[in-house]
């Protein structure tokens, strides 16, 4: 994985190592991301240091690519940004990031969306790119129309949180090469449908 994808001012990204565990237990046992993902249980050490373990860390045979999220200014690991359900005939992904409580709104979530946003368009060709955000969630909703996703659909009661439905919106960034848009910390790689 060249440097110059995952390297930004704020942040940098690189693959899961084993001494990532423990910040990967916090968050995949933090029930509040549990509102915004299809997991529901608890995962146990053991699962996680076996997943590390066992990626081979290629998009092709994992059908998907998880990467942490580190801190420049702290030097240490704030969250993790993740592809999943990678379609290589279609050339496309979902995408998720997710920021450790104590580092967030520090702009680490918007940049490490576009590196990898970046990496996923110029270096493996990726068609296009979605995400599921709950419809109120103002934050993440700003984090990604930011890195050039659009909203291209609304999924009425789509999750559960806490008991009750909620309203989830797609969000849809397709790469169309360059575009005259430019964000402060680079170009924007994508141009979203009109």
């Amino acid at each position: 994985m060249g440097n110059a994808y995952f390297s930004g001012e704020l942040v940098y990204l690189r693959a899961v190592e084993p001494e990532d565990l423990e910040v990967l237990y916090s968050l995949e046992n933090d029930p509040r991301m549990w509102n915004v993902s299809n997991f529901t249980v608890p995962y146990s050490k053991y699962a996680l240091k076996h997943y590390i373990e066992s990626s081979a860390y290629d998009m092709f045979a994992d059908r998907q690519l998880r990467l942490v999220i580190v801190s420049r200014q702290e030097g240490v690991v704030a969250g993790t940004v993740d592809i999943t359900d990678f379609v290589p005939l279609h050339a496309r992904g979902e995408v998720g990031v997710a920021v450790l409580k104590e580092y967030q709104g520090r702009g680490y979530a918007t940049e490490a969306l576009q590196l990898l946003c970046n990496y996923a368009f110029r270096f493996l060709f990726f068609r296009q790119l979605v995400a599921h955000v709950v419809a109120d969630n103002t934050t993440c909703l700003h984090v990604f129309t930011s890195c050039g996703f659009e909203q291209c659909g609304y999924l009425k009661a789509w999750w559960m949180i806490e008991g009750e439905p909620r309203d989830v919106l797609l969000l849809q960034c397709i790469n169309k090469g360059m575009c005259q848009k430019t964000h402060p910390r680079g170009p924007c790689l994508t141009t979203p449908p009109r």
